[in-house]
């Protein structure tokens, strides 16, 4: 196995991370830097990591509903974070968010320690999309679905959705379905607010072909990483 491989399933981050440790000189194969990624390895070698021994742990694959007010992070000084809200069983595994939500916004998060299955989810080239039921502060019209799916310079990024439909939640025209690709930090609210909106409530329902339906606020479901795939990939409501 590749000592980028082996690092990554060690939970020793995603692959540039892991490269980069590599790069600076930081990881050890039996006591002897090693500065080539692609260095074959097996599990009778010792490697460590500034001196510390790592070893491929158990990987977890979560699907949580996230409620408002919980940071997707490993650790935050003043707000709680989302792991915080599973037992200490599982806590244990250094689990970390892939791709995130900020503090306001609700709706389906994957925690996993496996950092190469974390990067296959949020590449480009994978084309998973994620579906937003967004709650706007004023009634919606043709128009400005139309110029919200032209997109918008923010930032030197080019947002754009894939698409923007209203929902049938109530009357009023203020709950939109917003899908996107690639994903940049609170996108779907800075679009919103480009085109003068202000964004009351965001909840992500959707990851590729896994749609949130009756999980609970707080509430989580543990996959396999083949079941997880297969959620994503064929459907799956939970």
């Amino acid at each position: 196995m590749r000592l980028n491989r082996y690092l990554a399933m060690c939970g020793a981050g995603a692959r540039r991370k892991v490269e980069s440790l590599i790069a600076e000189g930081r990881v050890r194969v039996d006591g002897k830097v090693v500065l080539m990624p692609g260095y074959r390895v097996d599990d009778t070698v010792r490697v460590t990591v500034d001196g510390i021994p790592v070893a491929p742990e158990e990987k977890k694959y979560i699907v949580i509903n996230k409620p408002s007010g919980w940071v997707c992070s490993v650790s935050d000084a003043f707000d709680p974070i989302i792991v915080d809200l599973l037992p200490e069983t599982c806590r244990q595994y250094r689990l970390f968010p892939v791709g995130r939500l900020d503090r306001e916004s609700e709706g389906l998060l994957i925690l996993t320690n496996d950092g190469e299955f974390a990067q296959e989810i949020l590449h480009p080239s994978k084309n998973i999309l994620r579906e937003y039921h967004v709650l706007l502060d004023r009634e919606i019209s043709r128009r400005e679905i139309r110029l919200w799916m032209a997109g918008t310079e923010l930032d030197g990024h080019f947002l754009k959705p894939l698409n923007v439909r209203v929902l049938e939640k109530e009357p009023g025209n203020r709950w939109v379905s917003v899908v996107i690709g690639e994903g940049i930090k609170r996108e779907v609210r800075r679009m919103a607010q480009s085109i003068g909106f202000q964004v009351l409530m965001l909840v992500r329902k959707r990851i590729g072909k896994m749609e949130l339906e009756n999980l609970p606020k707080g509430e989580f479901i543990e996959f396999s990483r083949s079941e997880l795939w297969r959620a994503i990939r064929s459907g799956r409501k939970i």
